[in-house]
């Protein structure tokens, strides 16, 4: 299921989670302990934001041995790809419009 285009603004609106699903992007996998190194946060905190980045669809998790490895899923960002390239295009054309008006009072 995609996760919808609100879900996802409220997911990253949180600065911890956005910083925990960017490093997830850079780096790979990676454990809740690997995480909590560089958050800031406590682990329960960590732990408590994957939850939410899974529940929103934006993280995976998966077992080995004893360790839990923790991954982004970039292609859930589709949606908000999608709303940034209509708002690009929306504005593009007010731009061009706005263009259009100053040049017709130039004349």
């Amino acid at each position: 299921m995609q996760p919808t285009r609100d879900t996802l603004f409220r997911t990253l609106a949180d600065p911890t989670r956005r910083t925990i699903f960017e490093r997830l992007c850079r780096d790979g996998d990676l454990t809740v302990t690997a995480l909590t190194a560089g958050a800031g946060v406590s682990q329960p905190a960590v732990s408590k934001h994957l939850g939410v980045l899974k529940r929103a669809g934006l993280v995976h998790d998966r077992q080995s041995g004893r360790q839990t490895f923790y991954s982004a899923d970039p292609v859930a960002l589709a949606p908000l790809l999608d709303w940034t390239r209509e708002m690009a295009g929306f504005w593009e054309n007010r731009f061009d419009d706005l263009e259009d008006l100053l040049d017709r009072m130039d004349q």
